[in-house]
């Protein structure tokens, strides 16, 4: 069951997220509350999305823009390791042959690349 919570239960649960913080990262568009008939609400993986973005902005001193940023870059990589996952899932259902063949090809690509994207 995914849990929601209020406006109110989401600035009490997160400890440093005040409602003009959570405000403001919603204006960012940075977090998405889900609109219901009762109102804005917010799950638990937006509770941990708020704990980073206050750790950012007050133990980094980070401001907006660099905040819309990181988290981009956070979502962007997250997709990418999704993505990795269904990849690895295909390969994985694939004959002992074509697996072999794509780990040669992988260890082949890695032995060209250079030192420094290593």
């Amino acid at each position: 069951m995914n849990r929601q919570y209020s406006e109110t239960q989401t600035v009490a649960a997160v400890a440093r997220l005040t409602w003009a913080r959570l405000q403001s990262f919603v204006e960012l568009d940075i977090v998405s509350p889900l609109h219901t008939d009762g109102g804005l609400v917010y799950r638990q993986i937006d509770l941990v999305r708020l704990e980073l973005l206050c750790e950012l902005s007050e133990d980094f001193e980070l401001g907006d823009d660099a905040l819309c940023v990181i988290i981009s870059l956070i979502d962007q990589l997250h997709g990418a390791r999704g993505e990795l996952r269904a990849i690895l899932t295909a390969i994985g259902s694939e004959p002992d042959d074509v697996r072999m063949r794509i780990g040669t090809e992988l260890r082949n690509a890695g032995a060209t690349r250079p030192d420094h994207l290593g």
